[in-house]
């Protein structure tokens, strides 16, 4: 499964890209404004950092806006992948421009039959938001099992984007559960290094280690 890194902070994304573990990156408007800095110039910045792909998000509503916005956002690097909502509108703009050979990320997907219209639209990536659905008592993870079910039935190339991951579970459970890419923000890429019986085997070896008085190299 690859790894994204939801975030639009520079500096975390060039911290990250440097264990070689993130595969590319998404943002949206709201982190965007949590950055303070300019769409463009930020958008550049990251897809100087990061090879894979970079979703920058159109605000326009209609399917004509979105296309212009898209197009706008595609001139700023190769890599960078148009994010828009799954909405009648948006999905007329991916068929557009999937069409026209850019990158498409079709957001906001909270069904199945919602993704199954991304699919045949051509996206990219569709991404189903799991945290949100767990925050109304729907379990967002069989939203990913139906989608890779219906997927693999019909030999779609769109990939699951797993979005809205909160916890190290989250992570852990897409991956069981088949889902291409798992969108993680910082804080919980954390977690999925830490563990306590790490630590406290650690300590006991470098505990065991100080007695020997060796030291290597």
């Amino acid at each position: 499964m690859k790894f994204f890194i939801d975030t639009a902070d520079v500096g975390e994304i060039r911290s990250w890209n440097e264990t070689g573990l993130i595969d590319g990156v998404t943002t949206n408007p709201s982190l965007i404004l949590k950055s303070g800095r300019d769409i463009n110039e930020a958008l550049a910045e990251i897809c100087d950092i990061v090879a894979g792909p970079v979703s920058g998000e159109v605000t326009a509503l209609d399917t004509a806006g979105m296309i212009s916005q898209g197009k706008t956002l595609a001139k700023i690097a190769s890599n960078i992948c148009i994010k828009l909502p799954l909405t009648l509108d948006g999905l007329k703009a991916c068929k557009a421009l999937t069409g026209e050979g850019f990158k498409t990320n079709v957001t906001l997907c909270f069904s199945a039959n919602q993704a199954l219209l991304a699919a045949k639209a051509g996206a990219t990536f569709v991404s189903p938001f799991i945290g949100r659905l767990d925050d109304i008592n729907i379990d967002g993870m069989e939203l990913i099992e139906e989608i890779r079910a219906i997927f693999d039935n019909y030999d779609f190339k769109t990939e699951i984007l797993a979005a809205s991951l909160r916890t190290a579970n989250h992570v852990k459970d897409c991956a069981i559960s088949g889902a291409d890419v798992a969108t993680i923000p910082p804080s919980t890429l954390e977690k999925l290094v830490a563990h306590p019986l790490t630590d406290k085997g650690l300590a006991a070896f470098l505990a065991d280690w100080e007695k020997t008085g060796q030291s290597i190299g």
